[in-house]
C-alpha cells in the first residue's frame, strides 16, 4: 500500500465508498422502482451487483488505503491491531460522506422513477435497509452475524496472504466481491444486510434531506440497528481473530 497523507487515504476512502454506493444503491433502484426497465430483477440481481460494487470501490482505494469502504472494517482492523485508531474517525467521515453523495447521484439519476413510484418504503429501501420483520433486537444479531462473517473471513484472508496491512484491497477485490455476494444471499433475508453503518447511514442521511416526491419517513427509529450490529460484529471478530492469531501464534 503506498503511503500517503492522511487527507489523501480519505479522498480514495470517499471515491471508494462513493461508487460503490452509486452502484449498489443503483441496483436497488433499477430492480424495485417503477417503469425501470430492471423492475423486478430479484435478490440474486441485488446480491451479485453489490458484490460487483464492492469489487469496483475496491479496485479505486484497495492500492492507497486498503479499501475500508465501511467503518466495521475500520473499526474491526483497528481493534485487531492492524490499523491506527487515529486514522478511524477521519476514515469514517469519508466514507459516510461518500456514501451520503453516491446515493444522492442515484436519486438524481432515477429522479423520474421515484417520481413514478408511490409505494414510501420502496423509495426508502433504495438508500436504507428495511428489515423484513421489524424486531429490533434479532434484527440487531442479524447485522452483527452477517458483519461478524465478513470482517472475519477478511482478517483470515489476510493472514493467509500474509499482508502486513490489510483491508478490502489487499486481499484482492474478486474474494472480498464473492464474500458479499454469499453474506447477502445467506444472510441478507432479515434486514437487507447492511454490514456497513456508512453504507446504511449515508443514504438514509440523503433520503432524509433530498426532495423525494411523497417519500415518507426515514425511519430513524431503526437506524441505530444497522450501525450498532456491525459495530459490534466487526469487534467480536476482531476479538475472535486476535485470540486465534495469540493462542497460535500465526
Amino acid at each position: 500500500m503506498n503511503e500517503l497523507p492522511l487527507i489523501a487515504q480519505c479522498l480514495f476512502e470517499f471515491l471508494g465508498t462513493f461508487v460503490m454506493i452509486l452502484l449498489g444503491c443503483g441496483v436497488v433502484a433499477c430492480v424495485s422502482l417503477k417503469k425501470s426497465k430492471g423492475e423486478a430483477g430479484g435478490w440474486v440481481v441485488v446480491t451479485l451487483a453489490w458484490g460487483l460494487a464492492v469489487m469496483c470501490g475496491v479496485f479505486i482505494a484497495g492500492p492507497y488505503t486498503g479499501a475500508h469502504l465501511n467503518p466495521a472494517v475500520s473499526v474491526g482492523l483497528a481493534i485487531a491491531g492492524k490499523f491506527p485508531w487515529a486514522f478511524v474517525v477521519p476514515y469514517i467521515f469519508a466514507q459516510v460522506m461518500g456514501a451520503f453523495c453516491g446515493a444522492t447521484v442515484v436519486y438524481i439519476f432515477y429522479k423520474d422513477h421515484f417520481d413514478l413510484t408511490e409505494d414510501q418504503a420502496t423509495k426508502l429501501g433504495v438508500f436504507s435497509t428495511i428489515p423484513a420483520v421489524k424486531n429490533y433486537w434479532r434484527n440487531l444479531i442479524s447485522e452483527m452475524v452477517g458483519t461478524f462473517i465478513l470482517i472475519l473471513v477478511i482478517l483470515f484472508l489476510s493472514t493467509k496472504a500474509n499482508a502486513a496491512e490489510v483491508g478490502l484491497g489487499t486481499i484482492g477485490a474478486l474474494p472480498v466481491a464473492l464474500l458479499v455476494v454469499v453474506i447477502g444471499m445467506s444472510l441478507g433475508g432479515t434486514t437487507g444486510y447492511a454490514i456497513n453503518p456508512a453504507r446504511d447511514f449515508g443514504p438514509r442521511l440523503a433520503h432524509f434531506f433530498l426532495p423525494i416526491k411523497g417519500k415518507g419517513s426515514s425511519q430513524w427509529n431503526y437506524s441505530w440497528v444497522p450501525v450498532v450490529g456491525p459495530i459490534l460484529g466487526a469487534a467480536a471478530a476482531a476479538g475472535v481473530y486476535w485470540l486465534i492469531v495469540c493462542w497460535f501464534s500465526i
